[in-house]
């Protein structure tokens, strides 16, 4: 059995619709649908109802799907094995691949310093990076597009997962050097006469101030969401606004003198969460990436 077609039904089972498993999966929705349906002949069952509000497993595609992750694994351990007995890799070394999302903000930030140490040690692990939000994390995980995950989140509250807080990065205001109230206290209702450029909904941290400076009676804040981090810090730079940020994201443009930090309210530290699939058989390489991660979070903390 082709294990192409194991993969697209377990990501079609956790996505719960064609076109969002033809996202995850990089294909046409058409390849989706002749995959599945070549599974099913195959089988001789039908594995999933099509109904108008999205795409539901059977009695037997429920039955299946844990047995599917279990053979997509083994496959895994296989490969890993392979790689492991082959003799022109270094004593101690591992090898393979190891896909690994996170937020905008990390990718840009600690992880290429996790990837220059991992090509020191490990020539022949190659890492890859996906930006994704929590939401598509989560969901990369399940569907197994993704090794690990990095979140930004307090807490990981999802019982097929399994979370580590490995540190906590501190947020700060920051505003155009010129800006108004850059190097200034501000208080929320100040605050909220601004407007702000913060990262797209799902983000916790910027979700939090949205919230908080919508709370404030009679405030109008003006509120735009980026799906990137450098979009949203390019428009601060320019003077249009004010955002909050990790540190780590905006050390940089500080330091050169194009932001500025604002003294707004307290913004509690956000912790990152290093989260992998708890059932998942999780390979050589992908631990060797996570001990780096946690070693290269907690020493920039």
């Amino acid at each position: 059995m082709d294990t192409r077609l194991l993969r697209t039904f377990v990501t079609l089972a956790r996505t719960g619709s064609f076109t969002a498993a033809a996202r995850s999966l990089h294909l046409a929705q058409s390849t989706v649908t002749v995959q599945i349906r070549t599974l099913e002949r195959e089988l001789g069952t039908v594995l999933f109802d099509r109904l108008p509000a999205g795409t539901v497993p059977t009695r037997a595609g429920s039955a299946l799907l844990e047995e599917a992750e279990a053979v997509l694994d083994a496959v895994a351990r296989l490969r890993a094995t392979a790689a492991a007995g082959q003799g022109d890799t270094a004593a101690g070394a591992v090898a393979g691949e190891v896909v690994v999302g996170a937020g905008d903000s990390l990718c840009s930030s600690r992880l290429p310093e996790v990837i220059a140490a991992l090509r020191c040690d490990h020539p022949r692990l190659d890492v890859h990076l996906h930006a994704a939000d929590t939401v598509g994390a989560v969901d990369g995980l399940r569907t197994g597009r993704l090794d690990l995950a990095l979140l930004l989140e307090p807490e990981v509250d999802e019982r097929d997962l399994l979370a580590r807080r490995i540190t906590s990065e501190p947020l700060v205001y920051v505003a155009a050097a010129g800006h108004r109230l850059a190097g200034r206290a501000a208080g929320w209702d100040e605050l909220a006469r601004e407007s702000f450029f913060v990262h797209e909904e799902g983000c916790s941290y910027s979700d939090r101030l949205v919230r908080a400076l919508q709370d404030v009676p009679d405030a109008r804040p003006r509120i735009t969401r980026f799906g990137s981090i450098d979009a949203a810090r390019s428009c601060v730079a320019a003077g249009l606004g004010l955002t909050l940020l990790p540190r780590v994201t905006v050390e940089r443009q500080l330091a050169e003198g194009r932001l500025a930090v604002v003294d707004g309210p307290s913004a509690e530290p956000v912790p990152v969460q290093l989260v992998r699939h708890r059932r998942r058989w999780v390979s050589p390489g992908a631990r060797v990436v996570a001990e780096e991660l946690a070693r290269v979070f907690a020493a920039g903390a």
